[in-house]
């Protein structure tokens, strides 16, 4: 499991120093930064530290073999700004912005969405299109 905390991975093969990733990153809107963060990494986990629906999402991720990217908003200088974000991608004020799951770049949902998935029998499919399964 990848944790970003305060500096985040833009690309997996990025020549870029850890310390200009920082940079760049911190030069990025909230919405650049998840969007990036999706875009770059085959599944991407908004979580907090104390939430136990994210340490469900996680643990599901895990047991099927996932290395998530997990991005723990109670630990990120942004971490409310990309809160904000997130309130606005789910879209209904009464759903939790957190956890919040991207796979191959698109946005899945909370750990809701992440169930019904995994029960449907499409969740494993998704996460092999995405390149994080390789069995």
């Amino acid at each position: 499991m990848q944790v970003l905390k305060s500096s985040m991975q833009m690309e997996a093969a990025s020549a870029v120093a850890p310390k200009q990733q920082q940079q760049q990153l911190e030069m990025m809107s909230p919405y650049e930064m998840v969007h990036q963060l999706a875009s770059s990494n085959a599944v991407v986990v908004f979580s907090t530290t104390d939430c136990c629906m994210s340490t469900v999402a996680k643990r599901l991720l895990f047991s099927l073999g996932v290395g998530p990217t997990v991005v723990e908003l109670d630990q990120h200088a942004a971490g409310p700004a990309i809160k904000t974000v997130l309130f606005q991608l789910a879209g209904t004020p009464r759903q939790q912005p957190v956890p919040a799951v991207f796979i191959g770049g698109n946005f899945l949902g909370g750990v809701e969405a992440l169930m019904a998935n995994h029960i449907n029998g499409t969740l494993v499919p998704l996460l092999k299109e995405a390149g994080a399964l390789w069995l």
